[in-house]
């Protein structure tokens, strides 16, 4: 996810720091543009058992807390983590009347004991991670064998009207490249997760606009595009971005916004 004023960073450690602060810019108004975000986690959450009474369960990039509420309210133990402090804390204050653990957590590299959970629940956070295969092994080491895995991703093909109209302004990189369905087999491959399921969706959203995409990216922090090069990202540059997405216009009027879904679980 995906636009915007981006510079250029050398290591992976300010790539990770930069990720980090872009999100916690976005801590405070994030709710009021992640709609999406939501309805891909919901989706997410029919596959969990519905009474998570006892069962320790790892919220790993819990943003501002929405699905960690939801989680505890099935009974589940919750440890809330996110490589955003600010964001953290919106999920402090969202489950302050629930028995909630935070931790500041890198997916690629957790701080957590092996097999300390039941249940992993990650939803639309592992594609900010340079390598699918690194934070997939994690959270099977992190979680007891009987237990399960359950992720969602951005795949190859999101946002594809927002790069197709970028393509048209100039030669740089405005959105972020996401992996194809072979590349995820991999990376589970990889990290020794055999057995587990995948559900493929593409979601489709309208915008009346493309400045109105753009500042739901930006409002959820999505506005950091890994190894992009600087580029005009003026006033003059977006109204040509608006000009050229014109052509996905349907009937009715409205732009827009494919997003290809990965929903994953892995069994352990």
């Amino acid at each position: 996810m995906n636009v915007g004023v981006v510079t250029h960073h050398s290591s992976l450690a300010d790539e990770k720091t930069a990720i980090a602060e872009a999100f916690g810019r976005a801590a405070q108004h994030y709710d009021q543009h992640a709609q999406f975000q939501r309805d891909v986690g919901n989706m997410l959450l029919v596959s969990m058992p519905q009474d998570l009474s006892g069962y320790k369960v790892l919220d790993i990039g819990c943003g501002t807390g929405y699905f960690s509420r939801l989680l505890a309210e099935r009974g589940a133990i919750v440890t809330a983590a996110d490589l955003s402090c600010d964001m953290l804390k919106q999920a402090e204050a969202r489950c302050k009347d629930k028995v909630v653990n935070y931790q500041q957590a890198d997916a690629e590299n957790l701080p957590f004991s092996d097999d300390s959970f039941d249940f992993v629940f990650s939803s639309l956070a592992l594609q900010w991670c340079e390598d699918l295969a690194v934070p997939l092994k994690e959270l099977k080491r992190v979680t007891r064998g009987g237990g399960k895995i359950f992720f969602s991703t951005l795949m190859d093909g999101s946002l594809v009207e927002l790069k197709q109209a970028w393509a048209k302004i100039d030669t740089h990189q405005h959105v972020n490249q996401f992996l194809t369905r072979k590349e995820i087999k991999i990376a589970l491959a990889q990290s020794g997760n055999e057995q587990h399921h995948l559900d493929l969706r593409p979601i489709k959203l309208w915008y009346s606009s493309s400045f109105d995409l753009m500042r739901d990216l930006k409002g959820i922090g999505a506005n950091h595009v890994s190894g992009r090069s600087h580029g005009l990202t003026g006033r003059r540059a977006l109204l040509k971005v608006e000009h050229e997405y014109q052509c996905f216009k349907n009937k009715k009027g409205l732009l827009p916004a494919t997003y290809q879904v990965c929903l994953g679980a892995i069994e352990l």
